[in-house]
């Protein structure tokens, strides 16, 4: 089977449109308040999100749609294949979405109107017809791991053989459901997203997206392409436990971590020595997830828990949904690309039921490969690794 090569990233968060703005907050390591959405139906006590500079975005029917195609442009600019040019293969799409355009139907309700059903693909319907992609064109709707899954599934269809070119990721905007939702569920921090924290109460969502290029090792070398990390090996699992909450054991979240690492063996050597260079955690903020991520981590790493660092992106830029795991993806490449781990957000004080590494000083990257982790509602987990180098 083919190696799978990632040629290009492309990101928007709340600190702006560009994998470089990413980084350069990454750099920076600010202590950024979320915003107040502006929107007279808000529901909830805490109508707080990290909103994406939506005037930047290049038009679409909804924000979530303007989030990908912005992620996907620059994704495809960075691996030399501009859009609007025809690429060597047909170019596949699988994007990853939790809410979809449900912003759009709301807006349309609050001024009166009768919207029709918003399905959830039509963030990736939209793109693939934007960009002309003539390959295969799937949505994934796992909730909060659904990116994750995305690049999963197309990794698998790259290895295959059914696809050499695949642009796969995730995007989600604001939406008075989901920020709804996790206010009755009491799930929603009034100060800030906070992962690890002592005084965490809960996660706040962000707006966001991102978008990978990914190429079988072969296409890639046929068009001078120079790849810039290898996605390798995915844990897939479910908890089988509670609609909501994970499972406390957190048994199938270590055997995901396990599957991607390609490690069968309790606190393995080949993972603890040296060879695993950062994990960048699901990590919400939310009360129990934080903790039994933390005890999963324990299980995984042994003694070397305290060694490998930990890069809370969350903290950085919000809960940002079905897109969280591709811009944790973009996050790895840009740690694999420049060679640091960069400070974490400062934590007030770190819970002490959460004992992982959570450096404040920026590092460099001791080993080249990267474990990301996303769960989701309904007990969904996925990890996957980032490296570089031929895959695991």
């Amino acid at each position: 089977m083919s190696d799978v090569v990632i040629t290009g990233v492309g990101a928007v968060t709340c600190h702006g449109v560009g994998s470089a703005a990413l980084w350069q907050a990454m750099c920076r390591a600010p202590v950024r308040l979320p915003d107040r959405l502006p929107d007279p139906y808000a529901p909830g006590q805490h109508p707080y999100m990290y909103l994406a500079p939506t005037d930047s975005l290049p038009p679409a029917p909804g924000v979530a749609s303007g989030l990908a195609v912005a992620a996907a442009t620059e994704a495809l600019a960075d691996a030399g294949l501009p859009a609007g040019t025809r690429p060597p293969t047909p170019l596949n799409v699988v994007v990853g979405t939790c809410m979809g355009e449900t912003g759009r139907e709301e807006q349309t309700r609050a001024a009166g109107g009768t919207p029709g059903p918003e399905p959830i693909f039509s963030v990736a319907a939209y793109l693939g017809d934007r960009l002309r992609a003539t390959g295969a064109n799937t949505s994934v709707s796992n909730a909060c791991s659904a990116s994750g899954y995305a690049l999963g599934i197309a990794a698998d269809m790259i290895r295959v053989g059914e696809a050499d070119l695949v642009l796969a990721g995730g995007a989600d905007a604001y939406s008075r459901v989901a920020v709804g939702c996790f206010d009755r569920m009491r799930a929603a921090d009034p100060v800030r997203c906070r992962p690890f924290d002592r005084n965490r109460r809960g996660t706040v969502f962000g707006e966001g997206a991102a978008m990978l290029v990914l190429e079988s090792a072969e296409h890639a070398a046929a068009r001078d392409a120079v790849p810039l990390a290898t996605l390798g090996r995915s844990g897939w699992s479910c908890d089988a436990y509670h609609p909501t909450a994970p499972e406390p054991s957190a048994e199938q979240i270590v055997r995901a971590m396990r599957e991607a690492l390609d490690s069968d063996a309790p606190n393995d050597a080949g993972v603890t020595g040296g060879r695993l260079g950062c994990v960048i955690p699901h990590g919400t903020g939310t009360q129990l997830n934080d903790v039994v991520e933390s005890q999963a981590l324990r299980q995984l790493l042994g003694a070397a828990t305290l060694d490998v660092p930990l890069y809370s992106l969350k903290a950085l830029i919000g809960h940002t949904g079905g897109a969280a795991a591709a811009l944790a993806a973009v996050a790895a490449t840009l740690i694999l690309r420049h060679g640091t781990v960069p400070s974490n957000v400062p934590l007030d004080d770190q819970d002490p039921e959460c004992k992982v590494f959570l450096p404040h000083t920026p590092a460099p990257l001791a080993a080249r490969r990267l474990l990301v982790n996303a769960y989701a509602f309904g007990g969904n987990n996925t990890s996957f690794v980032i490296e570089s180098g031929a895959s695991a």
